[in-house]
């Protein structure tokens, strides 16, 4: 493989190109450059010749045939798949890949990128998102029947629906007759999501409970009075401090 483009040699090109490139044609290897030998860990004789298909998981490899097939006539769209190094260990990339001509020879060409930082700091967003959420239907209990919820990080409709079906029923588990609802660790909300969230009040004084809303920010009283909630027979109060110190709590110091 030597093709010339316009007196540029296309091999040198790919063979120092930073990604793992390859070029397969009828479901065969014919060429990979030195990044796709240091990528696959294995030597370029072992993989040319091989089928671009024995990197792919068994669940993946139909799905990967039609669109090699299809790839023959139009690029395809940029995927993440899990494969397999030579040595057996997997790794997640980017596929992407296009038809090339080769003298008077149609191949694909096959992009891989290494996404493995990106998934593992995906994982990790995830993670603490999801810690944050955790931390979002705990009740923090203070006194006997007293309890505080606070709200933190960024909530969106699922979580605030989420809110709504778990608080109530802590609140039972826990016997708390007084919820403070702390809204100082919530900086943006919509409509949808305030509507929800204001909804937790109205169930607490259906169960007979005692609701304290607290750091409601400018913005989100004006989110509820547009939406038509009504607080006027709802405390609100600017910290949880100015709440407990409402109910008779003190701090001993």
């Amino acid at each position: 493989m030597n093709e010339n483009i316009s007196g540029i040699d296309y091999q040198e090109v790919i063979e120092y190109a930073l990604d793992p490139l390859i070029i397969h044609s009828n479901h065969k290897i014919i060429y990979v450059n030195h990044a796709a030998e240091h990528f696959f860990r294995g030597k370029r004789e072992d993989i040319i010749g091989a089928s671009p298909l024995d990197i792919f998981q068994e669940t993946s490899k139909a799905a990967i045939r039609k669109r090699i097939q299809s790839a023959y006539e139009r690029p395809a769209e940029l995927i993440e798949e899990t494969i397999f190094r030579l040595d057996g260990t997997t790794v997640n990339v980017e596929l992407y890949c296009h038809p090339l001509l080769l003298g008077d020879k149609k191949v694909i060409q096959t992009y891989v990128r290494d996404i493995t930082v990106k998934k593992e700091s995906e994982t990790r967003q995830k993670e603490i998102i999801k810690q944050i959420n955790e931390l979002s239907t705990t009740l923090v209990p203070l006194l006997e029947g007293i309890a505080v919820l606070p709200l933190v990080g960024s909530i969106d409709e699922e979580r605030a629906n989420q809110l709504l079906m778990a608080v109530p029923v802590k609140v039972q588990t826990q016997n708390v007759n007084c919820l403070i609802i702390d809204f100082s660790g919530i900086y943006t909300l919509n409509s949808i999501v305030t509507e929800h969230l204001f909804k937790i009040n109205s169930v607490m004084s259906l169960l007979g409970v005692q609701c304290i809303l607290t750091g409601l920010r400018p913005e989100l009283s004006r989110s509820a009075v547009q939406l038509g909630i009504n607080l006027d027979s709802t405390r609100t109060m600017a910290t949880v401090k100015n709440a407990l110190h409402f109910l008779g709590i003190t701090s001993s110091k």
